[in-house]
């Protein structure tokens, strides 16, 4: 007994503490005293992320409910920004272009970046010089490559395109003042411009794959295209899943193209929902139906993500 009493005095100290008698309230205290100096160096984080993105967030919505154009008295109107949405010809329209940009951009980006990680991957002489040159137009204004794409295709006979199609017998494109022309034109300027941070994406999970399975698959007899289908691409699941995000709201954020270059038009055939957003917020001062919009496209990104993630969020063991 006096063992056992020495030996609970020196392992314990002391009773021991029935911890599920212990309040709520009193180990939040006990917490908060130990991670203290923790919470005091994320206060100034909080307060940044509450300043300038709950109150945002949680404005905007009330906003969805009012009629409101800055100047003046906001006047409550209930659901009727969020009614007038579904006989708005223009914003379904918006939409629609919308997701034809996300068409024309998505898979094409994905597709070039995959293919120019596997051309740098192979660690010839001049990779790293590649690598700079594909990367180069990720770090250059968008207003810049904005201003060459509009001179490249210039619907006319002396832009460079139309010179270079009239060489093989194609005639003058109107482009960027073509209806059907337009959209795809402007998919074409951002796949140029972020191909290079896919291609770098792409690079990093090409580097993560084992070289011991593409030597079993060569002793095997397989041959570049059975490998590519049967290890490379398969093993880069995270990688597409994570790229599939990105572009996927990337694109359903288009933007700055179609307000430098084409200002929606022509006959509203760039106006993207983003840029239907901006007009209405800030160009008629409906700001009231233009955050109406603004959750009319986190749900759609939401719902996209959520699809994606089904499809291609699974777990790669690479062992």
């Amino acid at each position: 007994m006096k063992e056992s009493k020495l030996a609970y005095n020196t392992d314990v100290g002391m009773p021991p503490q029935n911890h599920s008698k212990t309040s709520f309230s009193k180990r939040l205290i006990l917490n908060f005293k130990k991670h203290a100096i923790v919470y005091v160096f994320l206060i100034p984080i909080l307060i940044h992320f509450a300043i300038f993105y709950l109150y945002p967030i949680g404005f905007s919505l009330y906003i969805t409910f009012m009629k409101w154009s800055i100047i003046g008295e906001a006047e409550f109107v209930g659901l009727q920004n969020w009614i007038n949405i579904f006989s708005d010809e223009l914003a379904w329209k918006a939409i629609r272009n919308t997701v034809l940009f996300s068409l024309y951009f998505i898979v094409p980006t994905m597709a070039l970046g995959l293919a120019l990680a596997l051309l740098i991957n192979q660690g010839n002489k001049g990779s790293a010089v590649f690598k700079g040159v594909f990367f180069l137009p990720v770090v250059t204004s968008f207003v810049v490559i904005s201003a060459i794409w509009a001179w490249l295709f210039r619907g006319t006979e002396d832009g460079l395109v139309n010179v270079l199609l009239q060489s093989v017998g194609i005639e003058t494109q109107l482009f960027l003042s073509s209806s059907a022309q337009a959209l795809i034109v402007l998919a074409g300027l951002s796949i140029f411009k972020v191909c290079g941070s896919t291609m770098i994406y792409y690079y990093a999970g090409l580097q993560s794959i084992p070289e011991e399975y593409y030597e079993a698959a060569r002793i095997d007899g397989a041959n570049r295209w059975k490998i590519f289908w049967k290890i490379t691409f398969p093993l880069l699941l995270p990688i597409h899943f994570y790229v599939a995000i990105i572009t996927s709201i990337g694109s359903f954020q288009i933007f700055d193209s179609a307000f430098l270059l084409t200002s929606g038009g022509p006959n509203y055939s760039t106006t993207t929902i983003v840029y239907y957003l901006y007009h209405q917020g800030f160009t008629s001062l409906r700001l009231g139906y233009a955050s109406v919009l603004a959750y009319v496209l986190f749900f759609i990104i939401f719902g996209l993500s959520l699809i994606q993630k089904r499809y291609f969020g699974r777990e790669v063991d690479y062992k």
